[in-house]
C-alpha cells in the first residue's frame, strides 16, 4: 500500500489544571505539517489552562478550544473533542506531553492498520531535552492477546504496559464500529477503547521510530486515582468479557488482567476502610469479603516489601531518558 502522507491527522488534547505544561503540548502539535486541527478541551479547569493553551496558539486557525463549566473526565473530553473535529486520522496527546519534531512522517509511510503507534521517550527532567535517538522503524503488528498482556504490571519492573502507546486512530473505523471513549472510566480510559477496537478486528501496528515525549510527574492526574476508578476499571473487562466472539486464549488474558486490576482494588478498598474506620472496620470489611483476603494480604506483604527495599537501597537518579520499546538506531552514513 501506497505511504498515506497525504492523510490529514487531528490532535486531540484533554486537560484540567495544565496551564503549566499545554502551552508546549499544543505549540508541539501545531508544528507538524500533517496536523490540520488541535483540538483542546478544558475539562472543567481551575487555572488558566485555556488561556495557556491560546498562547501556544502559532496564527494558522487549526487551534480549537473547548471549555466545559465542569469536570466531566478524561473520555468525556476525549468524545466531545472527537466529535467536534474532522481530519480522517485523530491522536491523542496528552496535556503535559508533546511531541518530537517530525512524528507523523515516519508513522504515515506504514500502510494497512486501523490503530499506529509508535515509541515513546519518558522523561524525568525537562530542564534540558535531548533528540530522541533516531530508530529504525522496524514495524509489528500488535494481537489483542499481545496488548493485553502488555498491559499486566510485574513487581520490580520499568512500567512498560502497551497501554501508555498513543496510537493514531481511524475515525473511520472507530465510527463503522461505534467505538468511543467509555464516559464512566476515568483511569485506563485508552486501554478500554484500545482493547475494544482490537476485539473488532482492529489491525494495530507499532513503529520503533520515537516521535512522544512523555513527561514523568508523579503530581500527573493518572497518578492520583481513586479507589472507585480502580473497580470501574476492572467492570470495564467484565464487560469486555461479555463479547461471545473471543477466543479462548483472549478471554483467559483479559480475566488475567481484570483479576490483576480487582486485586488492586480490594487491596485499596480494604487500606481505605482501614484509614475512615480504624481496624475493627476493616477486619469486619474483609469478613464480608473473603474472596479478597488472598489479593489484600499479598498486596500488604509486597508493598511493605518494596519500602524495605527502597529504604535500605541507595538512591538511583532517574534517567535522563528511557524508551518504552527497544529499537535498532538507524545506521550513521
Amino acid at each position: 500500500m501506497a505511504p498515506e502522507a497525504a492523510q490529514t491527522i487531528c490532535v486531540i488534547i484533554a486537560a484540567k489544571n495544565a496551564a503549566d505544561t499545554i502551552e508546549t503540548a499544543v505549540r508541539s502539535a501545531l508544528r507538524e505539517n500533517l496536523v490540520s486541527e488541535v483540538v483542546v478541551v478544558d475539562d472543567g479547569s481551575t487555572d488558566d489552562t485555556a488561556g495557556a493553551a491560546r498562547r501556544g496558539d502559532d496564527g494558522t486557525a487549526r487551534l480549537n478550544i473547548i471549555s466545559f463549566d465542569k469536570n466531566r473526565g478524561p473520555s468525556a473530553a476525549r468524545n466531545a473533542a472527537i466529535e467536534a473535529s474532522k481530519a480522517p486520522l485523530i491522536a491523542i496527546l496528552d496535556a503535559d506531553d508533546f511531541f518530537f519534531p517530525g512524528r507523523f512522517e515516519p508513522m504515515l509511510a506504514e500502510g494497512e492498520w486501523d490503530l499506529l503507534a509508535d515509541n515513546i521517550a519518558f522523561i524525568h527532567d525537562t530542564a534540558s531535552i535531548p533528540d530522541p535517538v533516531r530508530f529504525e522503524r522496524r514495524p509489528k503488528t500488535i494481537s489483542f492477546v499481545e496488548f493485553i498482556e502488555g498491559n499486566i504490571s510485574q513487581r520490580g519492573k520499568p512500567r512498560g504496559e502497551t497501554g501508555f502507546l498513543k496510537p493514531v486512530m481511524r475515525r473511520a473505523f472507530l465510527d463503522r464500529h461505534a467505538i468511543r471513549y467509555n464516559e464512566g472510566i476515568r483511569l485506563g480510559e485508552d486501554y478500554d477503547l484500545y482493547a475494544r477496537a482490537l476485539a473488532k478486528g482492529a489491525r494495530y501496528k507499532v513503529i520503533e521510530h520515537c516521535g512522544y515525549g512523555a513527561v514523568i510527574r508523579h503530581d500527573s492526574l493518572s497518578s492520583r486515582h481513586r479507589t472507585h476508578d480502580l473497580r470501574t476499571l476492572y467492570e470495564a473487562d467484565d464487560a469486555l468479557l461479555g463479547d461471545a466472539s473471543l477466543s479462548p486464549e483472549a478471554r483467559a488474558v483479559v480475566t488475567r488482567h481484570r483479576d490483576h486490576i480487582r486485586g488492586r482494588y480490594e487491596l485499596r478498598a480494604f487500606l481505605d476502610r482501614k484509614k475512615e474506620g480504624g481496624k475493627l472496620a476493616a477486619i469486619t470489611h474483609m469478613l464480608a469479603r473473603p474472596q479478597a483476603v488472598p489479593a489484600v494480604a499479598s498486596g500488604i506483604f509486597f508493598d511493605k516489601l518494596d519500602a524495605a527495599r527502597a529504604k535500605s537501597a541507595p538512591p538511583v537518579p532517574p534517567p535522563g531518558m528511557r524508551y518504552l520499546l527497544p529499537g535498532v538506531p538507524v545506521a550513521s552514513k
